[in-house]
């Protein structure tokens, strides 16, 4: 038995979100809903487009109820939802997370995620360690029990944008656990909220690895730091930021001994300079497709991608935002694993659209101004061809390449 889709808390957040004028967002969340009640067969990267973006019965009423009150002011609305909240389920944190609600939230803070932290809107996603999908606690008694074998190798996984931590698991495939059963690591997961700005997610990583790192039961002897898209930024900047903390305790920064990035836009990504915005990604899911209606809308997390951005840039005379550079940290081996839709390598499929996202030459840190080159090493690069980005977390030659420098 999992959480229920459809919780009080999501409700609250959505009247919040229209309350802060976000016009149509009830219709919005009901095409979502109805997409995972009638459960469309997967047709592609974008699966098939529902039929009817209308809910019935019950759920169709409360859904009717929240477009009724979009005239009304924000907290008329809230009191109404609070009212319905009875009649609604409530999550009971010791089942399993409802997997089509989690992708729908993590698409939301993908979008919107900086606006929904910044009002305080239950729907922002809180950034924590989970382990199956469920929190860890940061408690050395309580550790052990919810991680099972635990071992001195510990792989941190990040995820990137608009997604979670359980979407690592894809095609039947999850890196972290291939690695744990083959190599003895310990699989741990962040979970963050994609919308805000990579530093920022950078300095709270930073104060919660410290956490991690205290309360785990034995020494450390491996820490590796897994990121995928965004995830691969967050992880730069978090180690950027602990090792500026380190005066003031943080011990892990100077223990990691591995970064790889899959797919990271480290010189940036085209998809808002080529329009392709984070339609891709929202379509990766169908439940989560009619996100796509808020394209033109443009979350801090969104627009650090443009650049690549590791740090908050500082604003140009126009108002723009100019990305601050940031090297591969010192002493830690740095890895990079491009994508390329393309048979081969040279192809002008390859040049033109990378893995659909991000080019290969951003992925790998390269660029052709040689002080803002990353320089990784040629024997820690790697192009995986005929994949697409979101295909880097079940590749079987992605995690060859793991496997081989991991091991």
């Amino acid at each position: 038995m999992t959480q229920p889709l459809l919780q009080a808390a999501d409700l609250r957040g959505a009247a919040r979100l229209t309350a802060d004028a976000v016009a149509g967002l009830a219709s919005l969340v009901e095409a979502m809903h109805a997409r995972i009640a009638t459960a469309p067969r997967l047709q592609g990267l974008g699966g098939a487009p529902a039929a009817d973006e209308r809910t019935r019965g019950v759920t169709g009423l409360v859904y009717e109820t929240v477009g009724g009150v979009t005239r009304l002011v924000g907290g008329s609305a809230e009191a109404l939802l609070g009212w319905l909240a009875p009649a609604l389920a409530a999550a009971d944190p010791r089942q399993p997370p409802h997997l089509e609600r989690e992708a729908i939230l993590a698409a939301l803070n993908g979008v919107l995620g900086d606006h929904l932290a910044a009002s305080d809107n239950p729907l922002a996603i809180a950034m924590q360690f989970r382990h199956t999908g469920q929190p860890l606690p940061l408690e050395r008694h309580a550790l052990r029990p919810r991680l099972g074998g635990m071992t001195p190798k510990l792989l941190v996984l990040l995820h990137g944008l608009c997604m979670n931590d359980l979407q690592w698991q894809r095609a039947g495939h999850d890196h972290g656990q291939a690695l744990a059963r083959e190599l003895g690591y310990t699989p741990v997961y962040l979970h963050y909220n994609s919308g805000l700005c990579v530093s920022t997610n950078g300095r709270i990583l930073a104060h919660l690895m410290e956490g991690l790192y205290s309360v785990w039961p034995m020494p450390i002897e491996r820490l590796v730091m897994l990121g995928h898209s965004m995830g691969g930024l967050v992880a730069r900047s978090a180690i950027h930021h602990g090792a500026l903390m380190q005066r003031g305790g943080l011990r892990w920064p100077g223990r990691v001994n591995d970064l790889i990035c899959l797919g990271t836009p480290h010189q940036g990504a085209p998809l808002e300079r080529a329009g392709h915005r984070v339609d891709l990604l929202l379509g990766a899911a169908p439940y989560a497709a009619p996100l796509a209606r808020l394209g033109k809308l443009r979350s801090a997390g969104i627009n650090d991608l443009r650049l690549g951005n590791v740090l908050n840039g500082p604003s140009g005379e126009d108002g723009t935002q100019r990305c601050d550079r940031v090297s591969l940290p010192d002493g830690t081996r740095c890895f990079a694993i491009a994508a390329s839709l393309g048979p081969a390598a040279g192809s002008l499929k390859a040049r033109l659209l990378g893995d659909g996202l991000v080019p290969v030459a951003s992925a790998l840190g390269q660029h052709d101004e040689p002080d803002r080159d990353l320089g990784f090493a040629p024997e820690r690069r790697a192009v995986v061809h005929g994949t697409g980005h979101l295909d880097l977390l079940s590749s079987a030659k992605v995690y060859g390449h793991l496997r081989r420098w991991l091991g």
